[in-house]
């Protein structure tokens, strides 16, 4: 089939990959979205696409579904090789003849990052690449930094550089009056996205970012930790039974990222209805009866205590940014308020300056770094100590 029309080669369509998806549907408590319109169509055809974290939940099914659109070639930008590996061949077994792009990258490599953007030239960006496990980046707040903060950093000045004509950045709902390390330099990251959406820091691309929930069975997500514990005979481990989560599925994640680039005009945050949340415990008793046993009788649910970082509800907006309508009824856009670009930069050198060192620097920061960042234990003093006097000291040279 090599010799096939590229034309004749864009109507395959994916099948699906997950075997599980009729479950995950049914656990969101509410109808799917589907997000699949004209505007991506005209976005994507014939375009250049990277993807960052090409290997990861969100950036593997937004290759996937990006191949439904005819690009010129796309472009997967992962670190792991191993993941970077599975969704090559995979594509490359459904779409045969696409032009595709394997990149072994780190974001944090700002050489090797650059070197792939100057040969490949793309259009539109779309960054998943993140590190986002709440508990392992409160006891690793550096590395949440280097890779969240500077890793977007890198990839986005790439971006400007090229130039593309857009980027979307996949943020997250803990980034709303961050409790935690993730949440607070996801925040931050978004603040940087902000300034450049400043026609003149960036006069040909697009900067726009996306906040969701919780992905029902993504990598290290409740559902497939919830089914090994059941497959296990239990128990179903719980933090607390009032946690609860805003859901949405990996298509419905995916296809908002894409949806905001092509509707995005720039500094906007994009937000999916997502319904109502649910209760952690709630989903396990759910899981549990889907698979034909009782909870807390034939499966144990234990509760553990809640984990660093962690909130008991997460928040869709703080109470200064005001929602709007976009053209998708289920889609709506935050106007966030204005970022200060002498704030950013001068934090951005707080942050070079204490990222290799004592975590309580780096705690320090961010609480600088982001004002709303609420940490849930004593872990940082917010006026005193090294970091805040590199931060009166960046303040006044910015």
């Amino acid at each position: 089939m090599p010799g096939l029309p590229r034309q004749i080669l864009c109507l395959q369509r994916p099948r699906h990959t997950s075997s599980d998806a009729g479950e995950i549907d049914d656990l969101l408590g509410r109808p799917a979205v589907s997000l699949d319109t004209p505007e991506l169509q005209r976005f994507l055809a014939g375009k250049v696409v990277l993807v960052t974290g090409a290997g990861g939940s969100i950036g593997s099914e937004i290759c996937r579904q990006t191949m439904k659109f005819c690009p010129q070639r796309l472009v997967m930008v992962e670190r792991f090789e191993n993941a970077l590996f599975e969704i090559d061949r995979e594509l490359r077994e459904l779409w045969v003849g696409a032009d595709l792009r394997p990149a072994v990258a780190d974001i944090c490599d700002a050489t090797r990052v650059k070197r792939v953007f100057s040969r490949e030239k793309p259009d539109v960006v779309f960054h998943c690449a993140a590190h986002k496990h709440v508990p392992m980046m409160e006891a690793n707040p550096g590395e949440a930094v280097k890779n969240n903060i500077f890793g977007t950093k890198i990839v986005a000045d790439a971006a400007r550089d090229c130039p593309c004509h857009a980027f979307v950045m996949v943020s997250t709902d803990k980034a709303v009056n961050p409790t935690s390390v993730m949440g607070a330099t996801k925040r931050f990251a978004e603040l940087y996205i902000q300034t450049l959406s400043a026609k003149e820091a960036a006069p040909c691309t697009r900067f726009v970012a996306v906040r969701f929930g919780n992905v029902l069975g993504s990598n290290g997500s409740v559902v497939p930790i919830f089914r090994k514990q059941i497959a296990a005979g239990g128990p179903v481990t719980v933090t607390h039974p009032e946690m609860k989560r805003y859901f949405m599925t990996i298509p419905e994640a995916s296809q908002l990222v894409m949806q905001a680039g092509a509707i995005g005009k720039g500094g906007e945050i994009f937000l999916l209805d997502m319904g109502q949340p649910i209760r952690i415990i709630d989903l396990a008793r759910d899981m549990i009866r889907r698979s034909g046993l009782v909870p807390d009788e034939d499966i144990e649910i234990r509760i553990t205590g809640v984990r660093p970082g962690e909130k008991l509800y997460e928040e869709l907006s703080a109470g200064n940014e005001q929602t709007c309508p976009t053209s998708h009824p289920k889609i709506r856009v935050w106007q966030l308020p204005e970022a200060s670009p002498q704030h950013v930069e001068g934090m951005l050198k707080v942050f070079r300056s204490v990222v290799d060192g004592p975590a309580a620097e780096v705690f320090a920061a961010l609480g600088q770094a982001v004002p709303e960042y609420k940490p849930d234990s004593k872990r940082f003093s917010r006026t005193s100590g090294p970091a805040m006097r590199l931060v009166g000291a960046a303040s006044e040279a910015a």
